[in-house]
């Protein structure tokens, strides 16, 4: 799945409501690339995080590609980083 532009709460819910019709089991591994992101506010960031919370209802795993360094970066502030997968560089897509 790719995410691009902004992630807020403007378009948030659109991202849920993708995320949550996903038929994913134990196994499936859901990817969402970010790598095209230019804005992510904490709609967005609880977005990902209930996303999370789906895959691992299923069984499945979630990684977050291609995250710019801004996100990432809040990602480490408020300990997000310990709770998603992220592939970067030559391990993104």
């Amino acid at each position: 799945m790719h995410v691009s532009g902004e992630l807020d709460l403007a378009n948030a819910a659109v991202l849920r409501d993708h995320v949550e019709q996903l038929t994913l089991v134990h196994g499936h591994r859901l990817v969402i690339d970010l790598s095209g992101l230019t804005f992510c506010d904490s709609s967005g960031i609880t977005t990902l995080f209930a996303a999370c919370q789906h895959t691992q209802a299923a069984g499945a795993d979630i990684v977050l590609a291609g995250v710019p360094a801004h996100t990432l970066r809040i990602f480490g502030i408020i300990g997000l980083d310990q709770v998603f997968t992220f592939w970067t560089g030559a391990d993104a897509l």
